[in-house]
C-alpha cells in the first residue's frame, strides 16, 4: 500500500509587507533585499490571528480538495515553529474547528523542516493501514517571534499555512521520504529562549530569531545537494527524472544552487519566496499548492520536495503527483 496527495490548500494572512514598507522601518533597501533573498513581499497575521486560524483555513482547502468530509480524517499532525500556545497543541486547535472527535492529533517542531517531518510520518500512518485520511499542515506566523528592528533578520520572514491530504492508493504516489537532524549546528539559526529556559522580557529585545546568514547558506547548500542525491540514489532515478522542484522558499541562491544540482531550469522550480518570505514551516506545501492550482503541476508529474531548517533539520519528498 502507498500513500497519494489527494488534495492540497494554503491561506495567507491579508495583510501585505513589501520590501518598501520595511525600507520605513529599518535601514534596508527593496533593491538590498531582492538581490540577496529573491523577497519583494510578505504576508503578516492581523493581529489576533494565530497559527490555527491560518492552519484551520488552509486545511479546510485541502480538504475541499480532496472533495472529502472533514469527519473523513483520522490522523492530523501539524509542523510549526509557532504554536497558538504551549497546550493544547494546533493539531487538537484543528480537530475541534474542524467537528472532528477521537483521531490522533498533534503538532512538531523542526523548524522550516517540520513540514517534511509531518508528511513523512503521515505517509507511514497510511502506508501501514492505520490511517485512511491523513492532514498534513505546515503552518507559521513567524511575525510573532521575529525583531523589526533587526535588519538582518525580520526581512527574510511572513506568515501563512499549506496543507494536504493523505489518503491510500495501489500505485506509489509518495515513494519516499528522507529526513535528517544534525544539532551541531543549532547556534547558527535559533530562539533564544522557551518554556523550560524561560522567555526573555519582549520589550528587552532579546527575544527574536537569530542567524548566522553565511554559515547557514554554506550547510543549507551542501546539505541539500548531499539529499538529493540520497533521494534519487533510493529510488533508482536519474536527476532527469523529476519533472518539477518545489523547495523550501527561504532564499533564491540556496534554491538556485538545489536547482543547479539537478541540472534543472528554474522554469521547472517552483518559487513562491518573492511573494510569501520565508515561511517556515508553511512554505514547501503553500508553494505545492500554488502549482496544483494553476495548473503547472498535474497528475503523474514527478515531484522533489525539499527543506532546511533551524536545528539543524533538513528533509525530502519523492512524489509522483
Amino acid at each position: 500500500m502507498f500513500s497519494r496527495i489527494a488534495g492540497t490548500g494554503r491561506y495567507l494572512p491579508e495583510k501585505v509587507l513589501t520590501n518598501f514598507d520595511l525600507e520605513k522601518m529599518v535601514d534596508t533597501t527593496d533593491e538590498w533585499i531582492r538581490t540577496r533573498t529573491g523577497i519583494e513581499r510578505r504576508h503578516i497575521a492581523a493581529e489576533g490571528e494565530t497559527t490555527a486560524d491560518l492552519a484551520e483555513r488552509a486545511a479546510r482547502a485541502a480538504i475541499d480538495a480532496a472533495g472529502i468530509e472533514p469527519t473523513d480524517i483520522d490522523f492530523i499532525v501539524v509542523g510549526t515553529t509557532t504554536p497558538d500556545v504551549v497546550f493544547p497543541n494546533v493539531g487538537c486547535l484543528i480537530q475541534e474547528r474542524l467537528g472532528i472527535r477521537g483521531c490522533t492529533a498533534f503538532g512538531l517542531e523542526a523548524a522550516c523542516s517540520g513540514f517534511m517531518y509531518a508528511l513523512g510520518i503521515a505517509d507511514k500512518f497510511v502506508r501501514s493501514g492505520e490511517s485512511k485520511r491523513a492532514l498534513v499542515v505546515g503552518a507559521e506566523t513567524l511575525s510573532r517571534i521575529v525583531s523589526w528592528s533587526d535588519r538582518d533578520t525580520c526581512v527574510l520572514f511572513g506568515d501563512g499555512a499549506g496543507a494536504v491530504v493523505l489518503e491510500p492508493a495501489d500505485e506509489a504516489g509518495i515513494l519516499s521520504t528522507h529526513l535528517h537532524a544534525d544539532g551541531h549546528y543549532g547556534d547558527l539559526l535559533f530562539f533564544p529562549s522557551g518554556v523550560s529556559k524561560g522567555f526573555n522580557d519582549l520589550k528587552s529585545g532579546k527575544d527574536f530569531v537569530q542567524m548566522k546568514g553565511n554559515e547557514v547558506f554554506k550547510v543549507a547548500v551542501k546539505t541539500l545537494g548531499r539529499i538529493v542525491d540520497e533521494t534519487l540514489e533510493k529510488n533508482s532515478l536519474d536527476k532527469s527524472a523529476i519533472d518539477w522542484l518545489i523547495p523550501h522558499q527561504a532564499n533564491i541562491r540556496i534554491i538556485q544552487a538545489t536547482a543547479r544540482k539537478l541540472d534543472m531550469p528554474m522554469e521547472r522550480v517552483v518559487m513562491t519566496v518573492q511573494d510569501h518570505g520565508n515561511t517556515s514551516a508553511a512554505s514547501v506545501p503553500m508553494a505545492l499548492d500554488v502549482a496544483v492550482r494553476d495548473g503547472r503541476i498535474r497528475r503523474g508529474d514527478m515531484l522533489l520536495l525539499e527543506a532546511f531548517g533551524g536545528g539543524f533539520t533538513w528533509g525530502s519528498a519523492l512524489i509522483r503527483y
